[in-house]
């Protein structure tokens, strides 16, 4: 014979799953990677890429953005709309920066090139918020 105690501990375990389930779907991974050519002072490139990751990425999520969403579930999108926030952002993750420089016949020729290898991100879609991290 079955107690009550042990269906109400059923429905409560079912909860629980279709919860932590909705939360789990609600965030996305990403993969993002970003170039910047500059040559002879001037931009000459600047390339975004972004895409959902096919597995799972391993890690854990630290350094934080927090963008301003509205009910939009497009990380492209939103990123686009407040570009310079979240290339500010980037910056400050850090980049890997190379630079050549050479002189001929007294004519500089410069090229700096920073980026930002392709990275695994966390990203948390609310209704009014997207948390964006990197996973470390």
């Amino acid at each position: 014979m079955r107690s009550r105690d042990g269906n109400r501990n059923l429905a409560l375990r079912l909860c629980s799953i279709i919860f932590f389930n909705s939360l789990a779907l609600n965030a996305g991974e990403y993969l993002i990677s970003y170039r910047y050519v500059v040559k002879d002072t001037l931009l000459y490139n600047e390339t975004l890429n972004i895409s959902q990751a096919m597995t799972k990425c391993d890690g854990k999520p630290y350094k934080y953005l927090i963008l301003e969403n509205t009910n939009n579930e497009n990380l492209k999108k939103l990123v686009s709309k407040n570009s310079e926030l979240f290339l500010e952002y980037i910056h400050k993750l850090g980049l890997h920066v190379e630079h050549q420089e050479e002189t001929i016949n007294l004519q500089n020729r410069s090229t700096t090139i920073l980026t930002l290898k392709t990275t695994c991100f966390k990203v948390d879609f609310n209704d009014n918020f997207a948390k964006i991290s990197p996973l470390k």
